[in-house]
């Protein structure tokens, strides 16, 4: 199986050309839920691919309305290289979605949850035991602390999710920057740097940061409720013992739309396995 084979085909994929302009792009991003819009260009030899927009390209420039000065460049693909290539790119990069070009045209968009999937449906190996993928440093909240001070806590750690634990120091449920962006909301007529969003794009812009889960809300004109964690965790906790394999985690992720699972030995929790972490067994 090879990139071409997990790809969103390019004649799937929704572009916008340059040159154009920010309404180009809130367009297509406010019609269909789009994190990123690839960017073309038409010349003389065809069509090319120049970059990305992103929804966080608009919020954090709220006043540049040139589509080219929001393009993003970022790694590309070949659609005859393999997962295991593909994999390496990403664990490189730090990208969750990679463009897929060949001869300078955009022919497709591949995804981390692409090639979980392959591993979850038997395409790719996923015999290695999770015990030895999972990342072993956790991060974790207790279930009394104020919901800001948790968001500062998962800010700080830059990751997007806390395992929280009770009085007795045990995991009673999953917190994710979705839940608290999902409970914050903009305060209109702050004087700060966050202003940018108080705008005419600002109620878009709220909406668009909700659907990437953007760490960005200390910025923001937001207020978010000072109630305990407890009451916005998740507490049916989806967890993985350290013998299951990747494919077993891969097909709890895809089954339940989520990204990491804790890790657990017996009753104890000693790591989390991400969706990038399962990527690890390919390369």
């Amino acid at each position: 199986m090879n990139v071409a084979d997990a790809m969103t085909p390019r004649s799937e994929v929704i572009t916008v050309e340059v040159p154009g302009t920010r309404d180009d792009v809130l367009e297509y991003l406010q019609e269909w839920g789009f994190s990123s819009v690839p960017v073309i260009k038409e010349t003389d030899d065809g069509e090319q691919f120049r970059g990305l927009v992103t929804r966080e390209s608009l919020i954090e420039h709220p006043d540049e309305d040139q589509l080219a000065l929001l393009v993003r460049e970022v790694p590309t693909i070949a659609p005859s290289a393999t997962l295991t290539e593909l994999a390496e790119l990403i664990l490189e990069s730090g990208e969750r979605r990679v463009p897929v070009v060949e001869e300078e045209a955009l022919v497709g968009i591949v995804t981390v949850t692409d090639i979980v999937r392959a591993i979850a449906e038997g395409e790719r190996d996923g015999d290695a035991e999770v015990g030895g993928l999972a990342t072993r440093v956790v991060n974790t909240v207790y279930q009394g602390t104020p919901l800001p001070v948790a968001e500062r806590e998962l800010s700080y750690a830059d990751v997007p999710y806390a395992i929280v634990l009770d009085d007795d120091g045990r995991h009673a449920g999953m917190l994710t920057e979705v839940d608290i962006i999902e409970v914050a909301r903009v305060v209109q007529g702050e004087s700060n740097p966050g202003d940018a969003v108080a705008n005419q794009d600002n109620e878009w812009m709220w909406e668009g940061i909700k659907a990437v889960s953007s760490r960005t809300i200390p910025t923001l004109n937001v207020e978010i409720p000072s109630a305990p964690v407890s009451e916005f965790m998740t507490e049916d906790l989806i967890t993985v013992p350290k013998r299951r394999t990747a494919r077993e985690a891969a097909q709890l992720m895809i089954s339940n739309d989520i990204e990491q699972i804790p890790l657990l030995s017996g009753d104890e929790l000693v790591g989390i396995v991400r969706d990038v972490d399962l990527l690890e067994a390919l390369v």
